[in-house]
């Protein structure tokens, strides 16, 4: 049975509706081969001005929230490019889960399958849970992955997931990872189909064989 899987912290409101992945992760933070440094690249034009000093205005940047671990944002969280490094520099900041209306679609996939999880609420409970994350005395949220709820002091909603993130989640696997566990299947599906059509192994050896000979 799936042990429940809480994700407990402050969060911070970003009050940004169609918020792209270049804004999230900027063009001059993907020249690397690796992950590396993409804590330092997230919302970088929001978080600094065009001198490199924090504006202490942004949400991020405010006391208050520092260590917010959830990001309460606007709808359409994530559109623009599909570039995953906006996914990769969130989880570096330290955030587990953002809570939304609704994502593009490809961020949205980016974001599960690297365990980064995504809420999907109302918008009048995003509205009170930004109102919450506002206020330092209320700013708590919990969200159990295994009863898929959250709870803040003004929220208490209940939130779907495929059943496959929600198993990649309560069992701490990435894509590859929950691929595997199928393996079993994969090898006993294998072994049938090369019994069923055993000349099928020999294509790819003939058909280069006759193309290196012409």
């Amino acid at each position: 049975m799936s042990e429940p899987v809480q994700i407990e912290g402050r969060a911070a409101p970003l009050r940004i509706e169609n918020l792209d992945t270049d804004q999230i992760m900027p063009k001059q933070f993907l020249r690397g081969i690796d992950k590396s440094g993409l804590k330092e690249g997230l919302l970088y034009d929001l978080r600094f001005d065009a001198n490199g000093q924090p504006r202490p205005d942004f949400v991020l940047n405010r006391e208050a929230h520092a260590g917010a671990s959830i990001l309460v944002g606007g709808s359409n969280f994530g559109c623009g490019s599909s570039r995953e490094h906006a996914v990769w520099g969130l989880q570096q900041f330290g955030i587990r889960a953002i809570v939304a209306s609704s994502y593009a679609e490809i961020f949205h996939s980016n974001a599960m399958n690297n365990r980064l999880l995504l809420v999907t609420l109302l918008p009048e409970e995003i509205a009170r849970l930004m109102d919450d994350a506002d206020d330092p005395a209320a700013n708590s949220v919990t969200i159990d992955i295994g009863t898929q709820t959250l709870r803040s002091r003004s929220v208490q909603a209940r939130f779907e997931l495929l059943p496959r993130h929600r198993r990649m989640f309560l069992e701490g696997l990435d894509s590859i990872g929950l691929s595997l566990t199928y393996e079993d299947q994969i090898a006993a599906f294998a072994q049938q189909h090369w019994t069923r059509a055993p000349w099928l192994k020999e294509v790819a050896a003939t058909v280069r064989a006759r193309l290196g000979s012409t």
